[in-house]
């Protein structure tokens, strides 16, 4: 049998007790509400302070504390909750501005069941869909901490400190950075701090995966048939992050045509749609991204100045992972524990100290992000309890030969070095069965024995 689904608890407030016996019963019909009622305002802000109910259902007026005041409070109080307001025909007015103070509907007395019954329902709808955002809201502020960002290292915390001072600001921010070193991470951790706008959009653009034509009608959106395909209007990304932030990644690789249009709508707040001649007003924190130098591009003509200064208000320069070693191994940490959750291998708990002494050597082209698939992978491989040498990326496995070919050019030092792998590998073909890698290898089981123990090899029989 399928659970049954929660009941909502509602709560009835007004001064006539014919009207709450009325809504009362028709409400109770559905078999899904928990109905409460209250005479006046006072009451209604007691019931919602002790138990905090899933929708209001109010009368305007009322003796002592009116509906009005009583939303107010409300409001105040839990701002989530639904009301709907009942008027008379006289106060029209009233419901209209109880509409402008957070209520989510109004209905006329009197009224028929069905309407009162189709509104009840549509304010719980939203009001779920609301939660839900919230809900979503608050795990997205959660997961953009600063704290999220991992990094002990001296630069990072310069990093830190630079963040805790824009956040709540205005001002254009320009990360930059090589690919891969979380520039996407830092531009949303700077958006959901930001207390005028974490509660409204956050727009990511690739301005390098798209050409100059449709990147223009990606960003300001079109009119119908301003182009062939152009079937009716589209809302352009800077209009979805009005009252939030938009993202423009790798500014770096917009055509100079298309920087200009960007230094307009950095001017004057304002843009046209791609075939429309009607102005939009935007207001959205601009935060740019890029792995160029920008102010060489300015030198060779390739980036416009005036927009370079215009993004580069407060520019915020993110390490690569070669600069900031003492993190690999929290990020390393980091992602193990991540990964082993999602593979279900919560038994696999460290890097060995040869893994690490290896990660730390390597010089990191792709940064975090080569690091994070680096140990996704190695999860995969990884017997419990620990990630090994022989789990990480050859690219990585390489270095630790070369460091014995380079420490040690003795012949003895390298027939060691080729007996191991060959063995390592004859075994796991074998699947650590001894007698058939004595066969393959055409050499006595005690001697195979021996060896991968010297080698610390593993051994199934």
């Amino acid at each position: 049998m399928s659970p049954k689904a929660p009941r909502h608890s509602i709560l009835v407030v007004d001064d006539d007790k014919n009207i709450l016996k009325m809504i009362e019963i028709n409400l109770r019909k559905e078999r899904k509400y928990d109905i409460r009622t209250a005479s006046n305002g006072e009451a209604c802000l007691k019931v919602v302070h002790e138990s905090t109910p899933d929708l209001v259902l109010m009368d305007i007026q009322m003796p002592g504390i009116d509906g009005i005041e009583t939303l107010k409070r409300i409001k105040e109080m839990e701002a989530l909750i639904p009301v709907v307001m009942m008027s008379a025909h006289g106060t029209i007015e009233k419901a209209v501005q109880s509409m402008k103070l957070g209520a989510y509907d109004f209905i006329t007395k009197p009224f028929a069941s069905d309407r009162l019954l189709v509104t009840v329902n549509n304010a719980m709808v939203n009001s779920s869909l609301r939660r839900e955002v919230d809900e979503l809201r608050r795990e997205l502020k959660d997961k953009y901490q600063f704290k999220n960002i991992i990094g002990q290292s001296g630069v990072m915390q310069e990093v830190f400190r630079a963040l805790e001072k824009v956040v709540n600001s205005n001002v254009t921010v320009l990360i930059q950075g090589e690919s891969g070193t979380g520039k996407e991470l830092i531009a949303k951790a700077i958006h959901y701090h930001n207390k005028q706008r974490c509660n409204n959009s956050f727009v990511a653009v690739n301005c390098s995966a798209l050409p100059e034509t449709l990147l223009e009608s990606e960003l300001f959106g079109h009119e119908k048939g301003s182009f062939t395909g152009a079937t009716g209007r589209r809302t352009g990304k800077f209009e979805m992050a009005d009252g939030g932030s938009i993202f423009l990644d790798e500014i770096g690789d917009m055509t100079q045509a298309m920087q200009a249009k960007i230094l307009r709508v950095l001017q004057e707040r304002e843009f046209e749609r791609v075939g429309g001649s009607e102005l939009v007003n935007v207001d959205a924190r601009v935060i740019s991204a890029t792995n160029k130098d920008l102010e060489e591009a300015v030198k060779n003509s390739d980036f416009r100045q005036d927009l370079f200064y215009r993004i580069s208000v407060f520019p915020i320069k993110v390490p690569a992972l070669r600069e900031r070693k003492d993190d690999i191994p929290l990020l390393a940490a980091h992602f193990l524990t991540k990964y082993a959750e999602r593979e279900n291998k919560v038994e696999l708990e460290q890097v060995s100290p040869e893994a690490l002494e290896l990660l730390m050597a390597y010089h990191w082209p792709g940064n975090v992000r080569e690091l994070e698939n680096a140990i996704e992978r190695a999860v995969v491989l990884a017997n419990p309890p620990e990630i090994t040498a022989k789990d990480l990326p050859a690219s990585i496995r390489s270095l630790g030969e070369k460091k014995i070919y380079e420490s040690d050019n003795k012949l003895s030092s390298w027939i060691e070095k080729l007996e191991e792998d060959a063995l390592r590998q004859a075994l796991l073909e074998c699947e650590g069965n001894i007698s058939q890698t004595a066969k393959k290898l055409g050499i006595g089981r005690a001697t195979i024995y021996r060896k991968a123990k010297k080698y610390g090899l593993p051994m199934l029989r």
